[in-house]
C-alpha cells in the first residue's frame, strides 16, 4: 500500500511539473508568433488550458493580450505537442472579447 502512494504521489508531482512547463512553452510559443509577425507591441498576459491540454496534441487554449488601453481574449488552437514535438503550430479560433480604456489613466 505504501508503495502504491508513492507512486501516485510520484506521478502527481511529475503531472504538476509538466502542467506547468507546458503553460509556459506555449506562452513562448505564441509570443514568438506574434514577434514573427510583427505584433512586438503585445503582451501576453494569461494563458488559460485544460487539465488534460499536456496530453493530447490538439488542444484548444484561450488567452489574454495587452495593447496599451486595448485588451482581448483570444481562442487558439494548438496542433502538435510544444514540449515533445518540435513541429508546432498555432491557428487564431477566434476573439472572445476585447476591451478597450478610452479616457486617462492616472
Amino acid at each position: 500500500m505504501g508503495r502504491l502512494l508513492s507512486l501516485i504521489v510520484i506521478a502527481g508531482l511529475a503531472y504538476g511539473g509538466l502542467y506547468i512547463y507546458y503553460g509556459i512553452v506555449v506562452e513562448r510559443a505564441i509570443e514568438q508568433q506574434l514577434e514573427a509577425r510583427g505584433l512586438t507591441a503585445l503582451e501576453v498576459e494569461r494563458v488559460d488550458y485544460g487539465p488534460l491540454a499536456p496530453l493530447t496534441t490538439d488542444t484548444r487554449l484561450s488567452t489574454d493580450v495587452r495593447y496599451r488601453g486595448a485588451e482581448a481574449s483570444l481562442d487558439i488552437r494548438v496542433i502538435g505537442h510544444p514540449v515533445f514535438s518540435d513541429e508546432v503550430r498555432l491557428e487564431l479560433d477566434g476573439l472572445q472579447a476585447l476591451r478597450l480604456s478610452i479616457g486617462t489613466g492616472n
